[in-house]
């Protein structure tokens, strides 16, 4: 990282003096310089002139009063309070009075740090993220002591360098991490209680949430390690347990098994390909009849879905008797426990009965329908997407889930596996990561615009928590989270006062 931040720093035609701790680490850091930029200039982003030119303005040192003329000082050791407050400490004997002193942490407390300098209020927060040269986002932290000015230099430093500054309180995690590692905390808890598989986890993510990673991969890239020591820096500071770091992660750790870096992490990584490539179905098996019973949106979008696959579709009650699939797409639960039944009546023997309702229990409904053991639960997160999760009851007859996922696979869907509990996979890690954003919000921790650049140019997102709400629904989001929240009495999950505020006003959060 200092190594990036460097670069970052002397492609903005600054000029850079960069601090080791001895000469061996002082070549690694003109190795890592050298091979950034040569690869840049390998793919034609940069001259060889350009190339000279950057590394000319970096002067490289293992003595710290080479700082003593620097306006700005940008530490980057490793996440340990201990080690930066022996930095800053040096730092703040050997620098100008009025130079600006920043910690590149991604989770620790800026203030921890603040306080133990004679100049608290020139210390600010400034997190780039990894790589340096290439993330757009960095994330400028205020404390509580921090000067105004201070702040106001450093974020246009950044925005000068071509970056997009976002400016934030101090609080462990800041906005990018403090979400993201929530979300990949209540993975690695989901898949340690059994609800479903890595493989099925990091699909719904892709599939279902368009992320550009599911949780699983994305942990074994960030580093287990890593992961672990933010979540512990967050949990120490929130007591939230959504941040208190999952056995199944710890364990992980513990044990070696760091991800990428170790060769083993979630994943056994061996160079063989994709870890969370989903599998393809054949496309030349002939698409299913399916009854599609109610109207509204999902209804539309499952029968344009069979339409897609040339499958044919029944629209009533009556017409289901040679049916291979009946979905009930109603647009609340009475209304589809009463279509469950009547198709319950009239499908055929073996035809697999599917209940859409991400909140209300399928068990529910299926023991409704005098014919619990062809029940499942078949949810679309997004109705014209293409992920299909089936959710099994405790009754559902063998096969009949293997079945429905064969035929929801011959419509073009792709398939994952879970237990039925409330919002399955996808609502169910997403409605909870899009509620702590909205409370991050509420609070006047940061605004809508930085939280949903936090997360889309901090972490690859398609688009940011904060629009994600708006789009998806509120009201939606406040349902799911309530079913949540009954099924596990978890404070964690109940919507926070914004969401059940701006629903109640029915109005947007922008």
């Amino acid at each position: 990282m200092g190594a990036g931040i460097a670069e970052v720093l002397a492609r903005g035609d600054l000029a850079v003096v960069g601090i080791e701790v001895n000469a061996d680490a002082l070549e690694r850091g003109r190795g890592h310089l050298e091979r950034s930029t040569g690869r840049a200039v390998k793919r034609g982003r940069l001259t060889e002139e350009g190339q000279r030119e950057i590394l000319d303005r970096i002067t490289l040192s293992v003595d710290f009063t080479d700082l003593g003329e620097c306006d700005l000082v940008i530490e980057a050791v490793p996440e340990r309070l201990d080690l930066k407050r022996r930095v800053f400490a040096e730092l703040d004997r050997v620098c100008r009075d009025d130079a600006v002193l920043a910690s590149n942490t991604s989770s620790l407390s800026v203030t921890d740090i603040a306080v133990t300098t004679g100049r608290p209020t020139k210390i600010v927060g400034v997190h780039f993220f990894n790589p340096a040269p290439v993330m757009k986002l960095v994330e400028v932290i205020r404390t509580v002591l921090t000067e105004p000015e201070a702040v106001e230099r450093v974020a246009a430093l950044v925005d000068g360098l071509g970056k997009t500054a976002v400016t934030i309180g101090d609080r462990a995690g800041f906005v990018a991490n403090r979400l993201l590692f929530g979300y990949l905390n209540q993975a690695a808890t989901m898949l340690e209680s059994g609800h479903a598989t890595r493989d099925d986890i990091d699909t719904a993510m892709k599939a279902g949430a368009g992320l550009p990673m599911g949780p699983f991969a994305l942990m074994d890239l960030i580093g287990l390690d890593t992961c672990l020591e933010i979540l512990e820096a967050v949990h120490a500071e929130s007591r939230d347990r959504r941040h208190a770091p999952s056995p199944a992660l710890r364990e992980r750790v513990t044990a070696g098994l760091l991800g990428r870096k170790s060769g083993h992490g979630f994943y056994v990584h061996d160079g063989q390909g994709s870890p969370d490539e989903p599998a393809e179905h054949d496309a030349e098996t002939p698409a299913p009849i399916v009854g599609v019973l109610g109207t509204g949106p999902l209804a539309d979008a499952v029968a344009a879905h069979c339409g897609r696959a040339g499958g044919q579709v029944r629209t009533t009650a009556a017409e289901l008797g040679d049916c291979d699939l009946v979905i009930e797409c109603a647009q609340d639960a009475e209304a589809g426990r009463a279509l469950l039944v009547a198709a319950a009546e009239s499908a055929k023997e073996g035809a697999v009965l599917a209940v859409t309702s991400a909140t209300v229990p399928v068990i529910e409904q299926a023991m409704a329908t005098g014919r619990p053991g062809d029940v499942v639960g078949l949810h679309l997160p997004e109705a014209d997407g293409t992920l299909a999760e089936i959710a099994a009851t405790v009754v559902t007859a063998p096969g009949v889930a293997d079945r429905a996922a064969a035929l929801a696979g011959r419509l073009g869907l792709t398939t994952v596996r879970c237990r039925d509990r409330a919002g399955f996979i996808v609502d169910a890690l997403r409605f909870p990561y899009l509620n702590d954003a909205a409370a991050m919000l509420g609070a006047g921790y940061a605004g809508a615009d930085a939280i949903d650049a936090a997360m889309t140019l901090g972490c690859g997102y398609p688009s940011g928590p904060i629009a994600d709400l708006d789009r998806l629904g509120l009201d939606r989001a406040v349902t799911v989270l309530r079913a949540l929240y009954a099924e596990t009495r978890d404070p964690a999950f109940a919507p926070t006062p914004l969401l059940a505020e701006h629903v109640t006003a029915a109005r947007p959060l922008r």
